[in-house]
This record gives C-alpha cells, sequence and structure tokens, in this order.
C-alpha cells in the first residue's frame, strides 16, 4: 500500500471481539466441573449380591412376597443384576427346592415365575384351608357378631359397652373371616363403624338383613350409651 506524503499511518486495527453465542433455556452447557450422578446406592445393591447364595437369598426373598408372578427384567432391576445372572439364580433356587422336595416350587407362569405350593402337597392344604373356614365361631364371636347385625352400623366402642367386655380381639377375627367390614367414621366419635357383608347373609342364609329375626328390642339401647366410660368397658 502507497502513503501520500504527510498522512498519517494506518492505525493498528482493534483486536476483534471474541464473539459468545448466548445460552437459551433449551440450551445444554456441556461442563466438565458438574458432579456426577449419585450411583453409589446400585452400586452398593450390586456389589452386595455377587456371590450366588446371596443373589439367589435375595431373589427367595422377593419372591415370598409378591402376589403376581414377576418377571426376570423386574428381578434383575431389583438387584442391579443382568438377566442371565438372575435367571441362572433361579434355576439354582428351582433346582434346590426339587432336589430336597420341599414343600414349595418355583414356577414360571404368565411371564413371570413364583412360589407356589408343591401340587404333591395340594390336598393336605386344601384340608387346612377348608379346616380353618368351617371352624366354629367362639360364644363371644358369635355374641359380638349379633349386637353389629342389630345395631350396624356401630362402632367397636359401643359393642363392647352392650357386652360389658373387650371386643378388639372378637372384631379381628370376624373381619378376617370376612363376616364383617368397616364402613366409615362415626361422625360424633370418629370411631370406625362396622357392618355385616354379603357373606355373613349367605352364611345365614338370609336375603337381606330385614329377614333378621326380631331381636333387636332385646338388646339395650345403645344410644344411651355414649356416655359410658373406658372403666366400665
Amino acid at each position: 500500500m502507497v502513503t501520500e506524503p504527510g498522512a498519517p499511518a494506518d492505525e493498528a486495527a482493534p483486536p476483534a471481539e471474541e464473539f459468545v453465542a448466548p445460552v437459551g433455556e433449551s440450551d445444554t452447557v456441556v461442563t466438565d466441573d458438574l458432579p456426577a450422578a449419585d450411583d453409589s446406592e446400585d452400586e452398593a445393591v450390586a456389589l452386595r449380591f455377587t456371590e450366588p447364595e446371596e443373589l439367589a437369598a435375595a431373589l427367595e426373598a422377593i419372591l415370598f412376597v409378591v402376589e403376581a408372578p414377576v418377571t426376570v427384567a423386574a428381578l434383575a432391576v431389583a438387584v442391579q443384576q443382568t438377566t442371565e445372572t438372575v435367571q441362572e439364580a433361579l434355576d439354582r433356587l428351582a433346582s434346590r427346592y426339587d432336589e430336597r422336595k420341599a414343600g414349595i416350587e418355583l414356577r414360571s407362569i404368565a411371564g413371570g415365575v413364583r412360589i407356589y405350593t408343591r401340587s404333591d402337597y395340594a390336598e393336605v392344604v386344601e384340608r387346612f384351608l377348608m379346616d380353618g373356614q368351617r371352624s366354629r365361631l367362639t360364644q363371644a364371636a358369635l355374641e359380638t357378631l349379633a349386637v353389629i347385625a342389630y345395631r350396624q352400623p356401630v362402632t367397636r366402642a359401643r359393642v363392647s359397652a352392650i357386652r360389658g367386655v373387650n371386643v378388639d380381639g372378637v372384631v379381628r377375627t370376624l373381619i378376617a373371616r370376612g363376616l364383617i367390614v368397616e364402613v366409615g367414621n362415626d361422625p360424633e366419635t370418629g370411631g370406625g363403624q362396622f357392618s355385616t357383608t354379603d357373606a355373613f347373609l349367605e352364611k345365614m342364609g338370609l336375603n337381606s338383613l330385614e329377614d333378621l329375626p326380631s331381636l333387636a328390642p332385646l338388646l339395650p339401647d345403645v344410644e344411651g350409651l355414649d356416655s359410658v366410660g373406658a372403666d366400665d368397658l
């Protein structure tokens, strides 16, 4: 470039400013300073069940509490192992049951696995369950059931006041038998109220509660028992 005499020399051009693109909400900033995800818990589980016996025991514990067949993949997630490793452990568990002719067995069913009672012992299991259902109710249970049937919905406290004894254990028995069920809370006391079930009608051979014998007048008036204290129960 030719410069005319007396003309000022070109000034040095300023350095170009560094362009920084704005970061929007949807942009991703990658940096090595961000902490890694905390996988310590999963790693601890994975390390804990590396031994075959421990893994089999862990799977057995899960299978004892499930209410439906569970997939191998779901079990693998729970114990942080591969599906192949879990399947091998399940095979060992099933073989162990078969070798000692245990009362339980591991079955593959409905796309998953679950522990069942062995079919060889189905008869004795059925007999045990049926005998439990046929066992007769105690006098205390019958009296409590009668109070609930005639005064339903009724609270446990009112039933205790009518009978003059604590009925907590008897109520639990009646619930377990499916003869009564909790239907809500008493608006005055907040206590749970109980009523009979359809199973009660079936056992009694009744079409409805209206078919109950007319015994209600023989029972005390529970409306006047609200003031009964705990010392009187």
